[in-house]
């Protein structure tokens, strides 16, 4: 309540400036402040009943050229505060206005579709938004968040369409976006079983962002499921060179590539050449099962110990814990179960990705933060007990 106190004392003092401005002094030398509906507004805030002070200093404040401003200024300080609804009313009394200049009422469109959109009332705002792209006005604002609008919506073509108009007017590129917003739609193709569709659309991501894995990723796995895994194995590869930290996504597809090859030993110099050069916790888990797999439990047990003296994390202890509880000592083998539980608990609940962004912790991986809604910003995280305890 004291916040909202202080909000409104500017609006109260701003009443009694304009109040001066516009009325005539009175002659028995009385200052103007002493207006009934002045006082009144000011006893609203001193008695906590800020909703009335609200309708009275916004009845004070006439709509003119000289307090549209104050409005706007108005609206956006509570729509920021989440009084949403009365941000609203604000602007609306503000458009309905005839006397308002062109460029105050587009000013006033743009904060009543930021209201809506605060509201969650996209259609609302989507017609403004629109509105203000054909009155040529705040039109980069107008396009900017007629984009927010359509990736809330999933609607993926419709974001190509303003990322198009939109680039012209920003100076960061919009290439990354555009290449996620044509993988949206390969998807949907995908899932649809149009894959010449989604091909053609994977092919324009890459020339939207050739720098982009996710197009690369998503032509691997179709190559695959084509039974092209010497085509999907070598951009799964480049994948890694490009950015190691996506290694852990793309092993899956390795394997299953390598396994449809029959070259699970191809597959285990890869990821050994990889250790080699970058320590990481998935890799080292992927030869453990492939080790398992080619060679025995003894052999996954002995690389996994090697692995954990250099380089101890959680992950890999909890591997290890449950290779050891394999051994014939059965009062070792209960105690190990129990750590593997104590430690399986505590891994489940730590987010396994971070948005490089805005710090947005997440346990899955988002190609779109949902957050600061970046592209591409989300890493697996690399925390203290992922390099040494």
């Amino acid at each position: 309540m004291n916040a909202l106190l202080w909000l409104l004392l500017p609006v109260a003092a701003a009443s009694g400036w304009w109040l001066a401005r516009r009325l005539p002094a009175r002659r028995d030398g009385r200052s103007i402040h002493t207006t009934p509906a002045y006082f009144r507004g000011l006893n609203y805030l001193l008695n906590e009943e800020p909703d009335k002070a609200i309708d009275v200093f916004v009845q004070l404040l006439e709509v003119d050229s000289e307090t549209v401003e104050t409005h706007l200024a108005l609206g956006s300080l509570f729509r920021r505060r989440g009084e949403v609804e009365r941000a609203i009313r604000i602007h609306q009394n503000l458009i309905a206005r005839p006397a308002l200049d062109e460029e105050h009422r587009a000013s006033a469109l743009l904060e009543l579709g930021k209201d809506y959109m605060r509201a969650g009332l996209y259609d609302r705002a989507e017609n403004l938004f629109l509105e203000l792209k054909e009155m040529k006005q705040h039109v980069r604002k107008a396009l900017e968040n007629l984009l927010v609008i359509y990736q809330q919506e999933k609607d993926w073509q419709a974001c190509l369409d303003v990322s198009e108009e939109l680039q012209p007017l920003v100076r960061e590129p919009l290439g990354l976006a555009r290449a996620h917003y044509y993988c949206e739609l390969a998807e949907e193709a995908l899932a649809r079983g149009d894959n010449r569709e989604a091909e053609s659309l994977l092919e324009r991501a890459v020339v939207a962002d050739p720098q982009s894995i996710r197009p690369r990723h998503l032509q691997a796995r179709m190559a695959r499921e084509r039974g092209d895994c010497q085509n999907a194995i070598s951009q799964l590869r480049r994948i890694a060179e490009r950015n190691p930290d996506y290694i852990s996504e793309i092993l899956p597809d390795l394997h299953k590539c390598h396994a449809m090859r029959g070259d699970l030993a191809g597959l285990r110099e890869y990821l050994e050449n990889f250790l080699n050069d970058r320590f990481d916790i998935d890799v080292v888990l992927a030869l453990v099962d492939l080790l398992k797999q080619m060679e025995g439990e003894g052999a996954a047990r002995r690389f996994l110990t090697a692995q954990m003296e250099s380089h101890p994390t959680i992950r890999g202890l909890l591997r290890l814990m449950e290779l050891n509880a394999t051994l014939p000592d059965a009062s070792a083998g209960r105690i190990l179960v129990g750590l593997k539980d104590h430690m399986g608990r505590l891994l489940a609940e730590r987010p396994a990705y971070q948005c490089t962004h805005c710090g947005y912790a997440a346990s899955t991986l988002h190609w779109q933060c949902p957050s600061c809604r970046h592209w591409s910003t989300l890493r697996r995280k690399h925390e203290p007990e992922e390099k040494r305890l």
